[in-house]
């Protein structure tokens, strides 16, 4: 089949190559249905939200009440991501992952909050395992559902203040990049703010030592987090095309290749983030992101942006013209 799919690449009415990592998509995409006719059907971005004990400790220069605010943002629909999953025709769900705060039912709101926010993990570790294995399993139910709706490609996006530090520490833990390395400024801190953070991050890095990616994410993670790794890992299951966003969401997706290596083979890196430590993490899992927009807004908004990038793929694949077809000379 793979080399059907290239053949027809190869074969349209343009330069082998030319169009550079669009080519690369269509094949990968074409791959994973097993189709040379491939469809990208009600795409959709899920949104996780949860709250973080460690900013306690002062990791943010926002309170940890702009989650829930940033929630209600996202549900009255002005927000960064409901203006480019508007403008792109994605669908765009938000999941109470674990916000410290009750939502009204009545809100257009996934909820399944498993925690108040995770213990801050200077003093205890972020949750338990139960707990976490139960946002994990959470996650995999809302992206079984979508899928159900006919969903075959699917994105992730986060909300948390404090997830950034989650992020480093988990990323610190899987790939054995340094504190220093793996932590950045984060929702806008100063030289001054990030030296505070690298040094609070040290410290909670050296408290727990777990073995298992398991263990990992249930010391260091966040509910929103856990929930991502569980969606990434159904997402695969189902075969679904898999848009990866920036730093926090590939923390979380860190986790779920570490439970299950051929998840790599479903996912698109849509770009790259501006956050320190999302090159190396790419580096880390030898991936190469379609654009780099200088962007650091997490919310799933840089899938969303570069999603119409996806969609050309597909639409070469599908609509541009055969050397044959349009009856134009291939080669002397």
């Amino acid at each position: 089949m793979k080399e059907k799919i290239q053949r027809k690449i190869d074969l349209k009415t343009k330069p082998q190559g030319s169009l550079g990592k669009l080519e690369d998509v269509a094949f990968q995409i074409c791959t994973i249905q097993k189709t040379l006719t491939p469809e990208l059907k009600k795409p959709t971005i899920l949104v996780f939200a949860g709250d973080h004990g460690i900013t306690n400790e002062g990791v943010s220069p926002f309170p940890k009440e702009v989650t829930r605010q940033m929630v209600l943002n996202f549900i009255g629909g002005g927000a960064a991501i409901n203006v480019f999953c508007k403008q792109n025709g994605i669908n765009l769900k938000v999941v109470d992952a674990g916000v410290d705060f009750d939502f009204p039912e009545h809100l257009n709101l996934i909820h399944a909050k498993v925690g108040y926010g995770t213990k801050n993990i200077l003093h205890e570790p972020a949750m338990s395992e139960s707990m976490c294995i139960d946002a994990i399993n959470k996650g995999k139910e809302i992206v079984n559902q979508e899928y159900h709706n006919g969903c075959n490609i699917i994105g992730f996006g986060e909300m948390g203040i404090g997830n950034t530090s989650s992020a480093a520490l988990l990323m610190n833990k899987i790939t054995g990049y340094s504190i220093e390395d793996c932590t950045g400024k984060g929702t806008g801190h100063d030289d001054t703010g990030l030296k505070k953070k690298i040094e609070i991050l040290k410290k909670a890095s050296n408290l727990y030592h777990p073995k298992t990616p398991l263990e990992i994410l249930a010391d260091y993670g966040g509910f929103e987090i856990a929930m991502m790794v569980g969606a990434f890992l159904e997402a695969k299951e189902k075969n679904m095309i898999i848009m990866v966003d920036g730093f926090i969401t590939t923390a979380a997706f860190l986790v779920a290749h570490a439970m299950n290596k051929e998840i790599l083979d479903n996912a698109i890196f849509c770009h790259v983030s501006n956050e320190k430590g999302h090159k190396l993490m790419l580096k880390y899992l030898n991936v190469e992101a379609l654009a780099d927009l200088n962007m650091r807004l997490g919310e799933g908004s840089g899938a969303a942006v570069v999603f119409p990038i996806i969609q050309a793929s597909v639409h070469f694949m599908n609509e541009m013209a055969s050397f044959e077809d349009a009856g134009v000379s291939n080669r002397s």
